[in-house]
């Protein structure tokens, strides 16, 4: 059992990395994608909507899919899809190709994204214990192994679709090898009503709530994605280099957290990670909003990606858990509504800065931290849930 257990946390990390690595090598294939293409930054930000809307789908009908077909079928087959699919992007030359082709890689972005974590859910059931910041740690992993795949790629003088078909080829052998490893899972079977058909599962209030949270949450984490660096710039006038350690920082500081929260969340509970957690990247933010140093605001950014590091983990755990039939179907609400969040922070932001300047606008995500911190008690387990445990032999 123990043997087993350990077999499935591994291919649970190895997804989440296989996930941000395929989503990094498009990140780091953008700026020759766009010039293949031949379109402007402005109409980028329309396909990466796209992009957005396919990953949301893909979120809704993979966490239906875990439900009913079981996470171990679903898994492998989203990484295949996921990996198949990145190539189309390199494949592009007109606009509507690159379109369709986002729209479609996002959509198996999505649906491998919710069914891993629903997978992660179940792992973290056999384990009697908090697991799930470290594999949302390990898909940060990715994106750094992407940066340097690509940058090696562009290196040797590899384009787009050479670079991209080569790890869409090893995303498909990683993808269907590491399945073997997932833990066996029981579909779940839909309810009956008296009539001997089936019925609709009620979802609970408190599945909205957490997907509230996930969206304000998220969206945080996508203000700090976009606007860190030009904040260092435009405002403090840091050096190009100098305002480059302003996403590092943010980043390095989320990576690290999560390997720490999970036991953080053993010791002390989940509410204490998302209470704690928001309300210190609620001030580094503040302190990001109001520092005219530029050291200050650097420390800002590092304890704002320390102090949501452990949050939306927490969220999706708590989804997952809330109901071990319904686990994929609830952690795709969560996923779905907080992924909004994500691509509506950077828009949010810049729509702000019509009206103030850049850095008050970052008192929005202050004031979103300190309600999801008001707002944390919504992680307490009811005594209704029971035990957690999975079976793990087939």
């Amino acid at each position: 059992m123990e043997r087993a257990l350990r077999a499935a946390r591994a291919a649970t990390f190895v997804y989440f990395v296989l996930n941000g690595t395929l989503l990094g090598m498009w990140v780091v294939q953008i700026p020759a994608i766009e010039e293949q293409v031949g379109i402007s930054h402005a109409a980028l930000g329309g396909f990466l909507v796209l992009l957005g809307a396919g990953a949301f789908l893909g979120m809704q009908v993979g966490g239906r899919l875990s439900d009913r077909l079981g996470t171990r079928t679903v898994v492998p087959l989203a990484g295949v899809l996921c990996s198949v699919t990145l190539i189309l992007p390199g494949l592009a030359q007109q606009p509507w190709v690159l379109g369709t082709a986002l729209l479609i890689f996002g959509f198996g972005n999505g649906t491998l994204d919710v069914s891993m974590n629903a997978h992660a859910v179940q792992v973290e059931k056999a384990y009697e214990r908090p697991v799930m910041s470290a594999f949302h740690a390990t898909f940060s992993i990715g994106g750094v192994l992407a940066a340097l795949v690509g940058a090696a790629a562009l290196g040797i003088g590899w384009g787009p679709a050479t670079t991209l078909a080569a790890v869409a080829a090893v995303g498909v052998v990683v993808a269907l090898v590491t399945a073997r490893g997932l833990l066996p899972s029981t579909p779940a079977e839909p309810a009956a009503d008296t009539a001997g058909g089936t019925e609709k599962r009620a979802v609970p209030a408190r599945i909205w709530l957490l997907a509230v949270l996930a969206l304000l949450i998220m969206l945080c984490e996508g203000a700090a994605n976009d606007w860190s660096v030009l904040h260092l710039k435009t405002v403090l006038g840091a050096p190009e280099s100098t305002a480059a350690f302003a996403f590092g920082t943010f980043a390095a500081t989320m990576t690290i957290g999560r390997f720490l929260a999970d036991p953080v969340s053993a010791r002390f509970g989940p509410v204490a990670v998302l209470r704690y957690g928001s309300a210190l990247a609620a001030v580094g933010i503040t302190l990001v909003a109001l520092s005219p140093w530029i050291w200050a605001a650097l420390a800002g950014w590092a304890l704002f990606g320390l102090g949501l590091s452990g949050c939306v983990p927490q969220l999706f755990s708590a989804a997952g858990h809330a109901d071990p039939a319904a686990a994929g179907t609830n952690v795709s609400r969560v996923a779905g509504l907080g992924y909004i969040g994500m691509l509506a922070g950077p828009a949010v932001i810049g729509w702000m800065t019509h009206v103030m300047a850049l850095n008050h606008t970052f008192l929005l995500p202050a004031l979103f931290c300190a309600i999801a911190a008001v707002a944390a008690g919504v992680l307490r387990t009811a005594p209704a849930d029971g035990p957690r445990t999975v079976e793990l032999t087939s």
